[in-house]
């Protein structure tokens, strides 16, 4: 039990047997390859359910630690599915596996950290969303169309219109299941996608970056605004 709350956001998954996490006061049953991310400083407590119950468990410190809240539209608890849950695991494991090469290559390891906190990104809701029509219908369909083309020009009124209905509509919808605003699920996409480029491509000029990652006009202000530092700033401290 930790009555406090942990300092820092963390991350439970069940890699055998099952167990539950009571989190102010709500419990998660946590089967193989579920998991919780918990926001720093939340009540919680762990009671297996099984004989035995294997848990992995991950802590995000440094300079990636402030940026999570924003990242996963600051969501307190984030429950992981077993589909998600398998791919986080696989790719903690490879992590671990080439930790010596990763750990000598700061940028290659930031990235892995990245590509592991969009698997949270893209999992907001606590319910399994493929059970939601609505969702199934109007939102996945954009969410795919922002993924694929988040380096074009897109806007909330020409996203709504591939979906036919209106840009208010389809932001309610967004807000329910995910959270956040279209404008904000696209906008924080792009967000990410440029500081894997700035990781990534450590010559690349912020402009391009900014071009590649659809961002006509106010980069620099949105980024610093969602990570709370500018990209030169960002690319520095990583």
């Amino acid at each position: 039990m930790t009555p406090k709350g942990f300092p820092l956001y963390h991350y439970l998954q069940t890699e055998q047997g099952c167990g539950t996490v009571k989190v102010q006061g709500t419990e998660y049953v946590l089967n193989e390859n579920e998991g919780l991310l918990i926001s720093p400083y939340l009540h919680h407590s762990y009671e297996r359910k099984t004989e035995e119950w294997l848990t992995a468990f991950a802590t995000f410190t440094g300079t990636i630690h402030s940026s999570i809240d924003k990242m996963v539209g600051n969501k307190p608890i984030i429950f992981i599915e077993k589909e998600q849950g398998a791919m986080i695991s696989a790719l903690i494991n490879e992590i671990m596996e080439n930790w010596d090469l990763l750990s000598a290559d700061t940028r290659a390891l930031s990235l892995k950290c990245y590509d592991l906190l969009m698997h949270f990104t893209n999992s907001r809701h606590p319910r399994p969303l493929t059970d939601e029509p609505l969702y199934l219908r109007y939102v996945a369909p954009i969410i795919k169309e922002i993924e694929t083309h988040y380096n074009s020009e897109l806007t909330v009124s020409d996203l709504s219109g591939r979906v036919y209905v209106t840009p208010q509509y389809l932001s309610r919808l967004f807000r329910r299941f995910l959270g956040c605003s279209v404008y904000e699920y696209l906008t924080t996409f792009r967000i990410n996608k440029a500081r894997e480029l700035l990781v990534s491509n450590p010559r690349m000029e912020v402009q391009q970056i900014a071009a590649e990652t659809g961002f006509s006009s106010h980069f620099i202000a949105m980024f610093k605004k969602i990570t709370g530092v500018t990209p030169l700033e960002f690319r520095r401290l990583n």
